[in-house]
């Protein structure tokens, strides 16, 4: 099972260019089925085999997607939205960072009219997110795919990167995910956290959940509500920017402590408030979830312990010797290089030597006096002081008082002028 997108998902990507173009190849290599792109300028050609279209409308039409990716510019981000509004497409996901919040509230309006049509679509989730991922199954956003593991937790963040950071600890520990979703960090964006934990709860394949969140705004102190009166399954959550000072925006343009509201502070009381399992480090995540899964008859696949290491001078058994060896002859083992690396290290380091040389032998060469020298001995950045000690090594005559240009004084000082 999953959240939002699947096997199904068919995705046209807004914005092939660069960044679009690139991320469009990264999610067809996962898996996903990446079936058009939009692109006024290079409507007819293809991008890694993927067919361009002038508009969004005709992509749909042609190819019947129901998925739209936004890599538009942040001026031109709003617009997209728009069109893709309009083209029926049931999820659409702006990874577009920096849009302006005047765009998201006149699109925030228009979004909710027309879900008010199509009985709650599309879904728009972000801008400024890293998309959603369903390990396994599709891939929608600019997240590795390598550090992702199918499994049954979901995770929703405002972070992308912190949501990096912790699905790489979930899978290092063998706690696979369903569907990680990115709602971006935006003071306006389309999908906030009640969203959703309500499509986590109502998800069969998903077993717990974490949260991330970070300081300003109240998402936080809205989903706790929601949590208490509506989510049965464990919820471990995470607050970023615990020492974050008032006033002072945190990357995101809401994270931001204003009025004295929005705190780490508040947002882990009130979660705590509502049976929420707060975790201090995102690296204890982890281990809580898997805690409070033990405590619901739940069985979490863990990773298995390390060997424990002898205590320093504890006598060490032959089994336990014989254990430890192959690790010690392995840190042992020098490292050999290759006569192609020997070599390059020696060119290297012969160049490095000529240019030594040609540096020293720079300096010892002499410095001609001459008009041009001069004028920029008297360069205006310069202070009076260090003008007067390079006249004074460069002429033997005292610097004159009237103005005069130490080349001018120079060449009067050989040659006085004639009564």
């Amino acid at each position: 099972m999953s959240v939002w997108v699947g096997k199904n998902t068919r995705v046209v990507v807004q914005g092939m260019g660069r960044d679009g173009s690139f991320h469009a190849k990264s999610m067809k290599d996962y898996g996903t089925q990446v079936v058009a792109g939009v692109s006024p300028t290079k409507a007819g050609e293809r991008i890694e085999g993927i067919p361009l279209f002038a508009t969004l409308a005709e992509a749909v039409a042609k190819t019947k997607a129901n998925t739209s990716i936004i890599y538009v510019p942040a001026p031109g981000c709003a617009d997209a939205i728009y069109e893709a509004i309009d083209s029926g497409v049931d999820l659409i996901i702006a990874i577009t960072e920096g849009v302006p919040v005047v765009d998201m509230l006149e699109v925030w309006q228009y979004l909710k009219a027309a879900q008010e049509k199509r009985g709650g679509l599309p879904r728009l989730i972000g801008p400024n997110c890293p998309g959603v991922i369903s390990p396994g199954l599709c891939k929608v956003g600019i997240m590795p795919g390598h550090i992702h593991l199918p499994g049954r937790m979901g995770l929703v963040s405002r972070s992308g990167t912190l949501k990096y950071e912790v699905v790489h600890l979930l899978t290092a520990a063998k706690m696979g995910q369903s569907t990680c979703i990115g709602i971006g960090g935006d003071p306006i964006n389309g999908t906030n956290f009640i969203d959703a934990l309500a499509a986590f709860e109502a998800d069969k394949g998903t077993d717990g959940i974490v949260l991330m969140g970070e300081i300003g705004g109240t998402d936080e102190d809205e989903a706790a509500a929601f949590i208490k009166k509506h989510v049965k399954k464990p919820v471990v959550a995470f607050i970023a920017g615990q020492t974050a000072p008032p006033g002072q925006r945190m990357g995101h343009a809401g994270a931001i402590i204003s009025g004295g509201a929005g705190t780490a502070a508040e947002k882990m009381l009130a979660l705590r408030k509502a049976g929420v399992i707060v975790a201090p480090i995102p690296s204890e995540i982890p281990g809580l979830l898997a805690r409070a899964l033990a405590k619901r008859g739940k069985k979490p696949v863990a990773a298995p312990a390390a060997p424990a290491k002898p205590k320093s001078g504890a006598k060490v058994t032959p089994k336990k010797s014989a254990k430890l060896a192959p690790k010690k002859a392995a840190r042992k083992k020098p490292a050999v290089k290759s006569a192609v690396r020997r070599t390059a290290a020696k060119k290297a380091q012969g160049g490095l030597d000529r240019s030594r040389a040609r540096f020293k032998k720079s300096r010892r060469r002499p410095i001609a006096a001459s008009a041009a020298s001069s004028r920029r001995r008297t360069h205006p950045n310069r202070s009076p002081q260090s003008a007067c000690r390079i006249a004074r090594c460069s002429s033997s005559s005292p610097m004159p008082s009237n103005g005069t240009s130490p080349a001018a004084f120079s060449r009067t000082s050989r040659k006085p002028a004639s009564a």
